[in-house]
């Protein structure tokens, strides 16, 4: 008879709730030998396996990225909102030490998005850098020869003085980037913003409880803690991750995977490298 009650209790209990957690770190854009990169291509497995898990309560972002490419960061998230809204289930974001610009953007894929009290959050921006080396080829005796069909082929040629018809080509590109970073942050935070758009959106960001109070983040709070809050300690989180080219990974290769390029040079990897360190290096990171 106890048996029997014991049987019954355990079939009738219900199976324990799973939150599947993807991990967003890095900068955002193709990658390279030598520096890992969030892009569609190498995270829509992964998300598409998160919301197929079984007894799916929610979907948790883990956000680490100081920005990078917009085109990728539009299509993540744009790929996340298309399976929660098919699937109808719930994705909170959280921001660990950087969600800015294109890491901000891949947060806005959150129906709510939770910070700590010291991320660094916003920059709602559009950004360009690079180098100027037309005096350095001059001093050398180096002659830059560049032939192409179409007047405006070229753009911002580092080894030519600026000319003021390519920083206004340039300018124009970024302000409709900046204009559909600016529509996306109010179709997916609406009434939430507590600020006005000069301060939203002018590039600054904040930390953590300064986000909260413009409306950018809806509290402070870590993952485990918040999901287990909302769907109560036995709430299991199931880390979703590539799935790695077992051959390559045994013998010790970069990457471990199947899509990586060995071919890419190692200068190629180098400047990689050193571009996502400007990127953290903007958040004193």
């Amino acid at each position: 008879m106890l048996f029997e009650r014991l049987l019954a209790r355990l079939t009738l209990r219900e199976p324990p709730p799973v939150v599947a957690m993807i991990r967003l770190t890095g900068v955002i854009g193709a990658p390279m030998p030598l520096r890992s990169g969030l892009s569609l291509a190498g995270l829509a497995e992964t998300i598409e396996r998160a919301f197929a898990l079984a007894d799916l309560k929610a979907v948790a972002l883990a956000i680490n990225s100081p920005g990078g490419s917009a085109a990728q960061s539009a299509l993540i998230m744009g790929r996340i909102r298309a399976l929660a809204e098919e699937r109808q289930v719930p994705v909170l974001a959280f921001v660990e030490d950087v969600g800015a610009s294109g890491g901000y953007w891949l947060a806005l894929a959150g129906d709510e998005i939770w910070v700590n009290a010291n991320s660094i959050v916003g920059s709602i921006g559009v950004i360009y850098s690079g180098f100027g080396f037309s005096d350095a080829l001059q001093k050398l005796g180096i002659e830059r020869r560049v032939h192409t069909a179409g007047e405006r082929k070229s753009l911002l040629d580092p080894f030519r003085p600026e000319r003021p018809e390519d920083i206004e080509r340039l300018g124009a590109v970024q302000a409709e980037i900046h204009a559909n970073f600016k529509e996306m942050v109010r179709a997916r935070r609406g009434r939430r913003l507590k600020a006005p758009d000069d301060e939203l959106f002018s590039g600054e960001f904040w930390v953590g409880r300064r986000a909260v109070e413009l409306g950018l983040a809806d509290g402070i709070g870590e993952l485990r803690g918040v999901m287990r809050d909302r769907f109560g300690k036995r709430v299991r989180l199931r880390l979703m991750g590539r799935r790695e080219n077992w051959f390559r990974r045994r013998l010790g290769l970069p990457g471990g995977r199947s899509e990586d390029n060995l071919g890419h040079g190692l200068i190629e990897g180098a400047l990689g490298a050193l571009e996502a360190r400007v990127w953290w290096g903007r958040y004193g990171l």
